[in-house]
C-alpha cells in the first residue's frame, strides 16, 4: 500500500504540474492574442458622422495641454472641421495641487483654436473607464451614442472595449501626430495589454477598483 500510495501521489504530482504547464501556456497565449488586437486595433482609423468626438484625457501644465493632450486635440479639431461630428466631449480631472482640470485645459485650448464653446462638452473623471463612465449619460442626454474615440494609437483598443461596456458605439479615430512613437510606445503598448486582458475577464469597472485599491 505504501508504494501504491507513493505511485498514486506521483500521478497525481504530474498531472497537477501538467495542468498549470497548460494554463500557463493559455495565458500567455490569452495575452500574445491581446497584444496584437491591441496594436490592430491602434492602426485603425475609421473617422464617419457620429454623435459626437470624444477625447481621452492626458497630462496638462497649469493649463496647458501637453504635447500628448495636444496632439488628441488637434486630431479632434480636425475631426470636428471635417463636419464628422458637431461635438467635442473633452474628458479628465486633475492630480493634486493642479488648477486646471485635463478637460479644462482640453477645452481653453479647442476655443483658443477656433472651436466654439458650445460645442465642447467637459466630463471628469481619474481614469479611462471613469472618463467614458462620465460620458455616457451626457452623451445619450444630447441623442449621441455614436462616437468617434481619440486617443494615442496604443490606447484606443481599451478605450473601444469601454466604450462599448458603459453603452457608446465607438470608431477609432486615434491621433496620427502624437510625439510618443517608435520604441518609446513599447511600454504603453504593454501596459494597455495588461489592461486590455484584465478588463474583459473581471470588468474595466473592477479594474479601475483594483488599481485604486493598488494605490
Amino acid at each position: 500500500m505504501g508504494l501504491l500510495g507513493a505511485f498514486t501521489g506521483l500521478r497525481l504530482v504530474r498531472f497537477v504540474l501538467r495542468v498549470i504547464r497548460w494554463l500557463v501556456i493559455a495565458v500567455l497565449i490569452y495575452f500574445v492574442v491581446t497584444a496584437v488586437q491591441v496594436v490592430l486595433t491602434g492602426h485603425h482609423y475609421q473617422p464617419h458622422a457620429a454623435g459626437a468626438i470624444v477625447v481621452m484625457g492626458a497630462a496638462q501644465y497649469n493649463g496647458v495641454p501637453s504635447p500628448d493632450l495636444r496632439a488628441r486635440l488637434d486630431e479632434a479639431k480636425l475631426l470636428w472641421q471635417q463636419r464628422y461630428a458637431t461635438d467635442i466631449v473633452v474628458t479628465g480631472s486633475k492630480e493634486p495641487g493642479d488648477v486646471f482640470t485635463e478637460a479644462q485645459a482640453s477645452a481653453r485650448y479647442l476655443i483658443a483654436q477656433g472651436i466654439p464653446g458650445r460645442d465642447i462638452y467637459e466630463v471628469g473623471g481619474s481614469d479611462s473607464w471613469q472618463n467614458l463612465a462620465d460620458a455616457s449619460p451626457l452623451l445619450k442626454a444630447h441623442g449621441h451614442d455614436s462616437i468617434l474615440l481619440v486617443s494615442d494609437q496604443f490606447h484606443e483598443a481599451r478605450c473601444l472595449a469601454i466604450a462599448s461596456s458603459v453603452g457608446l458605439a465607438a470608431s477609432p479615430t486615434p491621433t496620427r501626430t502624437s510625439p510618443i512613437k517608435g520604441w518609446s510606445t513599447v511600454p504603453y503598448y504593454a501596459k494597455e495589454t495588461v489592461g486590455e486582458a484584465l478588463g474583459r475577464i473581471i470588468g474595466f469597472n473592477h479594474l479601475t477598483s483594483l488599481h485604486s485599491s493598488l494605490g
